[in-house]
């Protein structure tokens, strides 16, 4: 790999053992530089064997394990300092950041990807607590339906979702070199979750219509007490003329 720049980052992706040469090289407009002290060094350790050429400086690797593996950085110092850092690393795994929302008793499917890179083989893993467990699909095939769709695709499949369900997940990826993880977040919604806008209105529509019935009602009452009223008063006041006439009559008839 060639470098030039005054600092500058690599990240190099390796699925199995194989050998591999880190470079620094300068470029042309750098080459008025003179007296250069150029140190390699993986992590705080120093790399003595070094191979020049012109204008470039380089380690040979032979990655065997994940032992060989994570960071190694050169520096060139002068008149100016140059450095660059080269990430050795497994390949990633592509779960998914936005939570994956399903409701209970339905079922979830969960992916994971490895892109480029074919694992040897694939684990996923649920989080109890601060635990995490592996999913066995042959002892909880009523639960957990695990698929390897192509080599570098894995599913997980969740049953009859429960709320014990929701949680973080990953899947792992196992390379020669080492092993790469994937998250994944479930969220387990009630079946009440979806009813609750709904419910709400039709709360609203009923104690609407309750306060309309009741005030109906209180109105009949009030219409019904007010005709009663009326027709007692209207029957006192004819009771009263019949009893004038009576006796105007009977004043009449003493004459």
């Amino acid at each position: 790999a060639g470098v030039s720049g005054t600092s500058v980052e690599k990240n190099i992706t390796l699925d199995s053992a194989t050998r591999i040469e880190l470079s620094c090289r300068l470029d042309n407009k750098y080459s008025h530089l003179k007296s250069l002290q150029v140190t390699w060094k993986r992590g705080n350790e120093t790399i003595r064997h070094i191979n020049k050429t012109e204008n470039s400086w380089s380690i040979q690797l032979r990655i065997l394990d994940n032992s060989k593996l994570g960071s190694y950085s050169c520096t060139l110092k002068g008149e100016e300092e140059i450095s660059a850092v080269f990430h050795l690393q497994v390949p990633k795994i592509k779960g998914k950041e936005k939570p994956i929302v399903s409701y209970e008793g339905d079922t979830a499917v969960m992916i994971c990807k490895s892109f480029g890179y074919t694992p040897i083989s694939w684990t996923w893993y649920m989080t109890n607590g601060s635990e995490q467990i592996a999913i066995n699909d042959s002892l909880l095939a009523d639960k957990y339906v695990i698929n390897r769709i192509s080599a570098n695709v894995t599913h997980l499949k969740i049953l009859k979702l429960t709320e014990e369900d929701d949680g973080v997940y990953w899947c792992e990826a196992a390379f020669e070199l080492g092993k790469s993880r994937g998250k994944l977040k479930l969220k387990v919604l009630s079946l009440m979750v979806p009813l609750k806008p709904f419910l709400a209105i039709v709360a609203e529509v009923v104690i609407l219509v309750t306060i309309v019935f009741l005030y109906e009602i209180h109105s009949k009452k009030k219409e019904k007490c007010a005709v009663e009223f009326w027709n007692l008063t209207l029957s006192y006041s004819k009771s009263e003329e019949s009893n004038g006439l009576e006796n105007s009559s009977a004043r009449h008839r003493k004459i």
